[in-house]
């Protein structure tokens, strides 16, 4: 059965009789709030077996890429959903049309709808391949704009509903005032505690007034760890005091932003926990203390993945039922689903669950999905996603953004300013991980269009003295040297910043030629080279930065982002240098 607003998206798109269709913009508000399902949710509820219960909350991770349905590790995921009747799947990258057929096909073999999440921290285009790439959290915040927040939101709502993902694990509610800190940086809003609630709570709107569920992250706060979770166990040493005025700001901010679901962090706070050092998310003073209690907050509480370092490593299995007696309801991403819910199973019947406490989480979960409609339609609509993931005006959006975000932090003698006008032939060392290839070739070819001979050279973290050398030879060639770096938090990394080896060379052209420092990614990197006289932030290695970097530098946009963290030691929070475009 089709709901009203997917049938008028199709009349919208397609037309009556049409056979060269013309693209349309999608609604004002697509998907508007359908129309709430005819299903009794209670007597649902009182239908279920005790093991359907459980595994309507476990949700179990999926790749998004191309498979055939006899791959084998599809009929693996198939049996999650026939065998195991589990409630929802975590979808991962894949492009748009591979993500969602593969999801309707899941769909179609589940006895109740599947609640589909995704991680879509600034957008869709970290999971779906074609998606409106945006700047991240911390670039969004640098544009002054709440507005911008709220329309991150929304296209991230409009792309993510098109293929059938209904719960976006986003926004990033972390305060990031450690520069040190390895996996939030600029996943963050900033390190305001009050700008961050703003920026929080305007994307929740965003994403839940056109159609998506939001889930807050990560409870109660991991921006001033310097340890990243994937791995191990990071501790928050904070006070109430502390927590209260800095922390759990931009939380209180999404609860009263109506926020659909929090998610908690595998960070230990021994202050609320008697002096141990376990992760918050199997403490019940956290996540029902805290978060329910004290807070008042009365949606879903999510896990983090129970895979990760801080928590599976501690735990094991047991780690799903250790979080759901702390007060969560969804159990994200268990190393084996079946595994979690025979662990599950058991503490029912040693009596560690009651009936009453496994009832309440599983309403949540079938609340929120005829609150999504899902028990109308569950199936993406495939003809329609190229209208809408990716379209021109999200584009042009994003690129709008991008413009707006960046930051230039320090011109010392005015090489960046002065560019516009001289355009002299230019050295770009990029360096980035290894399948980040692609990193500055955007970059280029946006300062050639404008009349700048550019030599290029890529550095990797494999390079060694051979390469370095070979890139020192490329810098002599040419009056003004151009570092575009990625460096950015990623999963089980671990750390943030630069070999010495590329801080080296930097410093050592800094100091006998013209040097422009591009940040794609961390922000805080010209503290560890202060030798180099111009630092621009671009936030992000994507095609829509690159292009707005090599605007700016050509003198074609002007520049008027502001910094939302401080770096230490110069450069304090709302700093920038404004360029206006003569």
């Amino acid at each position: 059965m089709q709901s009203k607003y997917l049938a008028l998206l199709v009349v919208t798109l397609w037309g009556c009789g049409q056979a060269s269709p013309v693209p349309q913009p999608p609604p004002a508000q697509f998907p508007p709030q359908p129309a709430l399902a005819e299903v009794d949710v209670d007597d649902l509820l009182t239908s279920l077996s005790l093991r359907e219960k459980i595994a309507q909350l476990v949700m179990p991770w999926v790749a998004g890429s191309y498979m055939a349905f006899d791959d084998e590790t599809f009929r693996r995921m198939q049996g999650w959903v026939d065998s195991l009747q589990i409630g929802g799947l975590i979808v991962s990258v894949g492009s748009p049309l591979d993500v969602a057929n593969k999801l309707n096909r899941l769909q179609e073999r589940s006895q109740l709808p599947l609640l589909i999440a995704s991680d879509l921290e600034a957008g869709t285009a970290i999971r779906l391949n074609g998606g409106t790439p945006f700047p991240p959290n911390m670039g969004i915040a640098a544009t002054g704009s709440d507005s911008d927040a709220y329309e991150l939101g929304r296209i991230t709502a409009l792309e993510g509903r098109a293929v059938g993902i209904h719960l976006a694990f986003a926004p990033v509610a972390d305060v990031n005032n450690n520069p040190a800190n390895p996996i939030i940086n600029v996943r963050s809003f900033g390190e305001d505690p009050h700008a961050v609630a703003r920026l929080v709570a305007a994307e929740i709107r965003g994403l839940q007034e056109h159609g998506m569920m939001a889930a807050a992250k990560h409870f109660p706060g991991h921006g001033d760890t310097g340890t990243d979770s994937h791995i191990s166990l990071p501790v928050l040493a904070s006070t109430w005091p502390r927590l209260d005025t800095v922390e759990l700001v931009p939380f209180r901010s999404a609860i009263a932003a109506d926020v659909a679901a929090v998610m908690s962090a595998h960070i230990a706070l021994p202050t609320f926990d008697g002096g141990q050092l376990r992760p918050g998310t199997v403490v019940p003073n956290i996540l029902t203390g805290l978060l329910r209690d004290s807070l008042g907050f009365n949606g879903l509480v999510v896990t983090d993945a129970l895979n990760m370092g801080g928590i599976a490593s501690q735990y094991g299995a047991e780690g799903a039922v250790r979080a759901f007696l702390a007060g969560s309801d969804l159990l994200l991403q268990p190393a084996d689903p079946k595994t979690a819910i025979e662990a599950m199973v058991a503490a029912v019947a040693r009596r560690e669950i009651s009936a009453e406490r496994l009832n309440r989480s599983v309403k949540r979960v079938l609340e929120m999905k005829r609150r999504l409609g899902l028990f109308v339609q569950r199936k993406a609509l495939l003809d329609s996603i190229p209208f809408i993931v990716g379209r021109a005006e999200f584009q042009e959006a994003a690129r709008n953004m991008a413009s707006r975000s960046i930051v230039l932090v320090k011109d010392v003698g005015g090489t960046v300013h002065s560019l516009k006008n001289a355009r002299p032939p230019l050295t770009l060392v990029t360096y980035a991980e290894e399948n980040n290839r692609s990193v500055g070739n955007v970059l280029a070819s946006e300062l050639r269009s404008r009349g700048f001979a550019v030599t290029t050279f890529k550095l990797w973290p494999a390079s060694g003295p051979a390469s370095y050398d070979s890139a020192a030879s490329s810098i002599e060639r040419n009056p003004v040297t151009l570092f575009a770096v990625s460096d950015k938090p990623t999963e089980s990394r671990g750390t943030l910043g630069l070999p010495e080896s590329m801080m080296s060379l930097m410093a050592a052209t800094a100091r006998a030629r013209s040097t422009i420092l591009i940040s794609l990614g961390n922000p805080y990197l010209i503290s560890a080279v202060p030798e180099v006289g111009s630092y621009l932030i671009g936030w992000r290695s994507n095609a829509v930065t690159e292009q707005a970097v090599g605007r700016a530098l050509g003198g074609a946009t002007s520049i008027t982002g502001r910094l939302p963290i401080s770096i230490p030691p110069d450069y304090a929070r709302g700093w920038g240098i404004r360029r206006r475009v003569q």
